[in-house]
């Protein structure tokens, strides 16, 4: 079975961003999704009103929305992970920190990382066709350059101990060439090198068409250790409407054999 996977930041809802802020760009955040329909969807930067917002719409497109938020009290940001109920059954969902106490909520690892307590969202999903997976999404710290390597670290190992065949979606903030991409790169969890199924993408966060060209940076990943066609992968680049883009970065979307 080939599902198609999306990574999706939607960017939070920001006053600043005037009419490009997330109520506007409801509309066109739908219609990419039904236009592309995905498999499996791994959003970031989703606070509480878009969460709730995201698995109500979604419902009638047939997807289940699972994840929780960040902070202490499980709202706030999030990395919610969206999947056609049809598809797939849910066997286990999960959210852990990435910190050095990941079962503590807030944690972080200090240091270099700014305030922001980073998750990740993880799914075990086995599909009508195919062999069980596990399907997890994260968000990589902005400020900090070995609190992203670090969060890194801490998804390999989970994946490690999951012990099943993978897919990794997210904002890793970083650009191909940084330590926290090779960190991934690098890792084979289930002795299956993992491999990036968005190689051929180009820069996919674009700050409302402000960053053109060469300014605009690839920093939205797929990550997996399952059979994929890297040649597959685009990103979905929607011109604005009116002045309303879908978001300040590139949905991308790739293909991988369950």
């Amino acid at each position: 079975m080939k599902i198609g996977v999306m990574t999706f930041n939607l960017r939070v809802d920001a006053e600043i961003d005037g009419i490009n802020r997330f109520p506007h760009r409801k509309g066109r955040i739908l219609e990419v999704i039904e236009k592309h329909k995905p498999h499996v969807i791994g959003f970031q930067e989703a606070n509480d009103t878009m969460r709730e917002w995201l698995a109500e719409a979604l419902s009638g497109g047939g997807y289940t929305v699972v994840g929780c938020g960040r902070n202490t009290d499980f709202r706030g940001e999030s990395v919610p992970v969206a999947f056609l109920t049809d598809a797939f059954d849910l066997k286990m969902t999960d959210t852990k920190w990435l910190s050095p106490t990941p079962d503590v909520p807030g944690s972080t690892f200090g240091g270099d990382q700014s305030h922001c307590p980073r998750i990740l969202t993880s799914a075990i999903l086995s599909p009508r066709e195919g062999r069980e997976f596990l399907f997890l999404n994260t968000h990589l710290d902005h400020k900090g350059e070995n609190a992203r390597v670090l969060g890194a670290r801490c998804v390999t190992e989970y994946i490690e101990k999951a012990g099943l065949p993978f897919v990794i979606t997210g904002d890793m903030n970083a650009r191909p060439c940084d330590q926290a991409i090779k960190e991934f790169l690098s890792s084979a969890p289930n002795g299956k090198n993992c491999v990036d199924a968005t190689s051929n993408v180009g820069g996919t966060f674009h700050a409302f068409g402000r960053k053109v060209g060469e300014e605009r940076t690839k920093i939205d990943y797929i990550f997996t250790d399952m059979d994929c066609d890297p040649s597959e992968s685009f990103a979905i680049s929607e011109p604005p409407v009116d002045g309303v883009y879908v978001s300040d970065h590139d949905p991308v979307i790739a293909f991988i054999e369950t």
